[in-house]
């Protein structure tokens, strides 16, 4: 039976002063007393709000709560009325529930296997190399995003996927657009479609002059050129953001905490590690949001199908049942069982390129750069809070000339 439950007028998403890393301290208020909250949703939907590691994990594994585009109200501010998405077209997986999404995933998971993975590390490396060349030769200050944190996922993704670099401004343009709750619904699918465009007229090309990418080699199956545009989007726009914001809050997180910094520069072994630690610690897709699909019951409380949850992914990560003095960065920690990536069956397709990508670019910097320091006071650094990705739009950064 379904114990009283308040009402939140909305999601929580102010964070502490001073400390921009921190999840919303209401998240762990509920967490503690409410881990299953009502709550109304920008367009007036009332759903609810999943706060604990283990519900957000539950939701996230039971297939009775669907991730279907048509069927999840938004809880994140700024979707105003906006209401749900039309459903997803095909190849857009990450919006389907099985056994649609399988066929996809079941394609792209050799392909994207901790393994293949490992062996685009040297070519990585190169990559990072080149530009932190060039930031030596510009010499300080320099933005961290703009030299460092995107070109890499960007041109490591675009080289995967056999997209011309030439074109990675339109699409980082693109994609921040898609996932900016700020500007109209029409503006948003405009940026949506504009990739997808673009990316149907280089599936076109492939057919006709394959190449040794991702996308020549989907061609070779039975995907039609629509399914091949919409999962090659889907990769693109995955993957430069998040990963950009990993190594730029990354640093910062970093800088911010010397006492983690000098274990990370002073032990090579500890990398695995600190990038788990810093995907839990910083959780930068902080929300998700699943719709249930029949009437189930859930920490206490009876979701009716048709209702949508928030989850908390921000607040999963801090939970102090899962994770002991979850609000403090250590690189020591065991940081397994995070829900960065998701779980269960949409988990990100994209995970152990971004830990690869990570596990280079952030000891290449500071092995660079061991005098690396911000360039501008915390309080001024544009941070981007009105995104699905929390993320950072500047990080100016300095160092000792030698």
């Amino acid at each position: 039976m379904s114990r009283p439950v308040s009402e939140l007028p909305g999601l929580p998403v102010t964070r502490p002063a001073g400390c921009p890393f921190d999840p919303p301290q209401e998240l762990a208020k509920l967490r503690e007393e409410e881990p299953v909250v009502r709550m109304v949703f920008p367009d007036g939907h009332v759903g609810w709000l999943v706060t604990s590691h283990e519900l957000v994990r539950a939701v996230l594994e039971d297939n009775r709560f669907s991730a279907r585009f048509e069927l999840i109200h938004s809880p994140l501010p700024g979707a105003g009325t906006k209401g749900m998405l039309p459903p997803a077209p095909p190849g857009m997986f990450g919006g389907m529930d099985l056994p649609e999404s399988a066929r996809y995933r079941s394609l792209l998971k050799p392909r994207f296997s901790s393994r293949q993975m490992m062996r685009l590390s040297g070519r990585i490396q190169e990559i990072a190399d080149e530009y932190l060349d060039a930031m030596e030769e510009h010499g300080p200050p320099m933005d961290l995003v703009e030299a460092y944190a995107l070109p890499i996922p960007a041109l490591v993704v675009c080289e995967l996927l056999g997209v011309p670099y030439s074109d990675r401004e339109s699409f980082q343009s693109n994609a921040i657009g898609v996932n900016n709750n700020d500007l109209p619904t029409e503006e948003q699918w405009a940026c949506l479609v504009a990739i997808q465009e673009y990316l149907t007229e280089l599936v076109v090309a492939k057919r006709t002059k394959p190449g040794d990418d991702l996308m020549s080699e989907l061609t070779a199956t039975d995907l039609t050129d629509e399914e091949i545009a919409n999962i090659a989007a889907l990769m693109l726009g995955a993957g430069f953001e998040t990963t950009a914001n990993m190594i730029a809050l990354g640093t910062w997180v970093l800088l911010r905490n010397p006492d983690q910094l000098a274990a990370f520069q002073s032990d090579p072994d500890l990398i695995d590690r600190a990038v788990e630690e810093l995907l839990r610690y910083l959780t930068i897709t902080h929300t998700g949001a699943r719709a249930a699909l029949e009437d189930i019951e859930l920490g206490g409380q009876l979701i009716k199908a048709g209702e949508s949850i928030a989850l908390s992914n921000q607040a999963a990560n801090r939970d102090p049942k899962k994770f002991p003095d979850p609000d403090t960065l250590d690189l020591q920690r065991q940081a397994a069982g995070h829900v960065a990536f998701g779980r269960g069956v949409h988990l990100c397709m994209g995970k152990d390129l971004a830990r690869v990508e990570m596990r280079v670019a952030l000891p290449a910097l500071f092995n660079r750069f061991p005098t690396l320091r911000m360039d501008i006071a915390p309080e001024d650094v544009p941070l981007r809070f009105n995104s699905d990705v929390f993320g950072v739009d500047r990080l100016p950064v300095a160092w000792d000339r030698t």
